[in-house]
């Protein structure tokens, strides 16, 4: 092969690219979706990772509203913008747990800091003899 040819079949962090197949099923569901007018084709091209032609392709094909220059307006949200909206969650909670883990490490030093400068111990320790408040009380307790 040419190295043109094979700079065609890489992607830009310098893998092969996977080929994926989506069932003509799934295709028409998501033309649908675009001819009801929950989804675009720019939302269905990112959630997917498809490029925007390939989607058109599937308008071209499977679409009955664009060959009778029709459009539905319907309110209810898609699976597509479901999937947008769940990956901003798990960004937002990324981002949450990196602040957290960071938080977590600065207590942790800060308890090594104590623990040299002044001898003391702060961290609990997972095993280790039970303290006086804790555990079963005996039936023989007096209470008098």
């Amino acid at each position: 092969m040419k190295m043109a040819q094979l700079d065609k079949w890489k992607s830009v962090s310098g893998q092969r690219r996977k080929w994926r197949y989506f069932s003509e099923d799934f295709r028409r569901k998501k033309v649908e979706e675009i001819d009801k007018g929950q989804s675009t084709v720019l939302e269905i091209a990112r959630a997917y990772q498809v490029s925007a032609v390939a989607v058109y392709k599937w308008i071209y094909k499977y679409s009955l509203m664009r060959k009778k220059g029709v459009k539905m307006v319907v309110e209810a949200k898609s699976d597509t913008a479901k999937i947008e909206a769940l990956q901003k969650r798990i960004a937002e909670l990324e981002q949450l747990l990196g602040k957290k883990q960071f938080q977590i490490e600065f207590m942790e030093k800060q308890f090594d800091i104590v623990k040299d400068q002044y001898g003391v111990e702060l961290k609990k320790k997972a095993s280790g003899k039970r303290s006086f408040g804790t555990g079963k009380t005996g039936s023989n307790t007096d209470t008098k």
